[in-house]
């Protein structure tokens, strides 16, 4: 009989983390395991037809197999651009820096 893959499905919001882990069967995708999980019944606004999946932050398909001590991350829709967010802090940092020179 073959031995069961240990691995970790993991996502989290805003103040909220779920991670689970399971034994899986050789053989097994990310999108069975995610299925298996049960986060889409605790996270129903989960849609993996548009939000990306991955194993250890690197992007992957829901057809991946798994392999032991995979993490399998379901990763949501970016709230501000990162570009964005760098901008606005560098100007502030600027701003700070700037407002004690004479």
């Amino acid at each position: 009989m073959d031995e069961l893959l240990h691995v970790t499905v993991c996502y989290a919001r805003a103040g909220d983390e779920y991670l689970r882990p399971l034994a899986v069967a050789p053989g097994t995708t990310i999108g069975q395991a995610i299925e298996i999980s049960g986060v889409l019944q605790t996270y129903p606004d989960i849609n993996l037809s548009t939000q990306p999946v991955g194993i250890f932050a690197k992007k992957k398909t829901l057809d991946t197999l798994l392999r032991e001590g995979d993490r399998i991350e379901i990763y949501r829709p970016l709230v501000a651009d990162p570009k964005d967010s760098r901008r606005r802090r560098a100007a502030r940092k600027d701003g700070i820096q700037g407002a004690g020179a004479s």
